[in-house]
């Protein structure tokens, strides 16, 4: 049986996860639009937080510093994540080919 772990190591945990979660993700054909990467993104912040919501441990104050903490720090890996994708998602953008006006 594993040792209980810290709610630091929880939150390590789930950190080093969501950025195994987002490492993964493939841009590719067909193209997601922005608004459904960002549910994507909510949806798995969520699932995360839930997820380790259950094992953290200590006093009602405790518990919810630290699913602060994680929800925070996930919130800023996925900023990160989306900012990435939308910067793909402009590389991808044809030219303007709007001729300039006289």
């Amino acid at each position: 049986m594993a040792p209980f772990l810290t709610n630091k190591e929880l939150i390590s945990a789930g950190i080093k996860e969501f950025n195994v979660l987002l490492n993964q993700q493939v841009f590719d054909d067909p193209l997601i639009p922005e608004e459904n990467m960002v549910t994507m993104v909510d949806d798995w912040v969520n699932l995360y937080t839930n997820y380790y919501k259950k094992q953290i441990l200590g006093e009602q104050q405790e518990q919810d510093k630290a699913l602060q903490e994680l929800q925070q720090e996930l919130s800023t890996l996925g900023s990160q994540f989306l900012t990435k994708y939308r910067t793909f998602l402009k590389s991808r953008e044809p030219p303007n080919s709007t001729p300039p006006s006289s």
